[in-house]
């Protein structure tokens, strides 16, 4: 019989919230550590735990400031590597620079594979993240690499609210590569699925021109993997509703929210816009009636619990 392993729990300091709702659920405390930045910029992290052959769990999502977030992680894998910890498993339940996963021009950047490079160099040994933008980065690394899914957090929440009992639903993806997200709702809602015909005219800058699929008389969910200016989300649930949509919600995983996109959702067509905790909420995000944000706690506790106790985690990739 296998020796269960000494384990701790820290967190950075880009999603406090979401890492104390994981201690929370596993019981167990969050580790001291001593997070803090110099007059100049630079991070500065002191382990206040003993590590010394112990399994950590540190969660830290990417997000904004991404780059601080980063290197903050960076910084606080290798203060764990010298400090002489078993095992580095990295909880990011947000991964930035996902969408930088190939090179879109010449001379341009795999920014995706970079990170992986950094994360793995610096010591990590295993990550586990939520909803990736390519599910191809899992092959930047040379690590173990866990990617969970946060739809059915997602679907349960419309189906325990109502929205969709009795409805004539139909799943929009705003994009052809989202299409095997949309179906996989589709089929748990036993609905059809439609297509956004989607011309991007410059970065974070798209316009949906055509839809693909019958949308007349049903409910919309536009169902996408992040929603960062939600540029394209308003535009699509326009264009669903000009093609005779009775009405539309939108849910994503990732709420970047960045630039105007508050404004463009309160102002919008859309009724409800669902996200997850993988990204902190803004003020002006916390404040909208229009946005409500689900958690995914319990879903990456218990990936760490069955990590930690050797068990299969593959039942959560469903």
């Amino acid at each position: 019989m296998q020796r269960k392993r000494d384990w701790v729990i820290l967190t950075g300091t880009s999603n406090p919230g979401l890492a104390q709702k994981i201690c929370d659920k596993l019981e167990r405390p969050i580790g001291a550590i001593d997070l803090r930045r110099f007059s100049d910029g630079e991070n500065f992290v002191e382990i206040k735990e003993n590590v010394r052959g112990r399994a950590v769990y540190l969660i830290q999502s990417t997000c904004a400031p991404v780059n601080d977030s980063l290197m903050e992680l960076l910084v606080m894998i290798d203060a764990l590597k010298r400090a002489s910890a078993k095992e580095i498993n990295l909880v990011m339940p947000y991964y930035g620079y996902s969408r930088q996963d190939r090179k879109v021009a010449p001379r341009t950047p795999i920014s995706a594979k970079l990170t992986a490079d950094l994360l793995t160099v610096a010591g990590a040994t295993r990550v586990v993240s939520v909803d990736l933008h390519a599910g191809q980065i899992q092959g930047f690394f040379n690590i173990p690499f866990d990617n969970l899914y946060s739809l059915p957090v997602i679907a349960k929440y419309f189906e325990d609210t109502g929205i969709v009992k009795g409805e004539d639903v139909v799943v929009i993806s705003p994009d052809a590569g989202g299409v095997e997200r949309a179906r996989a709702l589709a089929k748990r809602f036993n609905s059809t699925v439609a297509i956004i015909d989607k011309r991007r005219i410059g970065p974070n800058v798209a316009k949906a021109m055509n839809i693909i699929g019958d949308v007349t008389g049903k409910t919309a969910i536009i169902i996408d993997d992040m929603i960062d200016t939600a540029g394209t989300l308003t535009e699509a649930a326009n264009a669903v509703l000009d093609h005779g949509a009775k009405r539309v919600f939108a849910a994503a995983t990732h709420g970047v929210l960045s630039g105007p996109a508050v404004e463009r959702i309160n102002n919008s067509r859309i009724e409800k816009v669902i996200l997850t905790d993988t990204i902190p909420l803004s003020e002006a995000a916390k404040k909208s009636t229009r946005i409500e944000q689900l958690t995914v706690a319990p879903l990456l506790a218990e990936a760490i619990h069955r990590i930690h106790n050797y068990d299969s985690v593959s039942s959560l990739f469903t």
